[in-house]
């Protein structure tokens, strides 16, 4: 992250901007150099300032700001299609109000700024069900027969109180699943690398594999568990 890590606040709400900029405006390494009520004002300050990370609420100039600094949605929207649409037209990551703490925004910006994706629970959330909706699609024809323990496709894990994985580790199996790494993972938890790690750990102990390969060919029901 650079020494001091500038930002751009654009919300409709003054009262929201004021919050903002008196958050991470005392804290050190962060400064706030301009604020937006909408993507007009948004995009003149952006080319005024070039700040290292926008924090945004609506997607009209997204696809503008995206291309002169990094984009952190902050909103109130969860909305399925709005969270897709702002990933696809650049979004960094996407935080909704209500869904973090202060100290877990600054990380986020923080992250942010260094080119690391952050999400709350209703992005993540929407995030995951696009991803396993584009593998089952993907899959063949006699992947897409094979049995799936009585879950609709889009929910093929085997049942928790057989494979014994607690909720937070099944999270974790999911996210591994869809592809994501490690630091993918721990961004998308709001966790530390080191205890996705040990998620893992545990995760392989309990489906009785010893790679991620194996450990979602038994999740996603491809192979029958020992």
């Amino acid at each position: 992250m650079p020494t001091v890590l500038t930002v751009l606040v654009v919300d409709d709400d003054p009262v929201v901007r004021a919050g903002l900029r008196a958050l991470l405006g005392g804290r050190p390494g962060f400064e706030v150099v301009a604020e937006a009520a909408n993507g007009r004002e948004a995009l003149r300050e952006a080319l005024r300032t070039r700040p290292h990370v926008t924090l945004l609420d609506g997607l009209t100039a997204l696809p503008h700001l995206a291309r002169l600094s990094r984009v952190l949605m902050l909103t109130r929207s969860r909305d399925p299609e709005t969270v897709e649409e702002a990933l696809r037209l650049g979004a960094g990551g996407y935080l909704v109000h209500g869904e973090f703490t202060t100290d877990e925004l600054v990380r986020a910006v923080g992250d942010a700024g260094e080119g690391r994706a952050r999400f709350t629970a209703t992005a993540s959330g929407v995030l995951l069900r696009s991803l396993r909706a584009t593998a089952h699609r993907e899959m063949s024809p006699t992947e897409a027969n094979r049995p799936s323990f009585g879950k609709s496709p889009s929910h093929m894990q085997p049942d928790l109180s057989q494979c014994g994985l607690s909720a937070r580790e099944a999270e974790v199996m999911d996210l591994i699943a869809t592809g994501l790494n490690n630091q993918q993972i721990a961004a998308a938890c709001f966790i530390t690398e080191k205890t996705v790690k040990n998620h893992i750990n545990r995760i392989f102990a309990k489906l009785h594999t010893n790679t991620r390969a194996e450990a979602i060919a038994s999740w996603l029901g491809t192979r029958s568990l020992p």
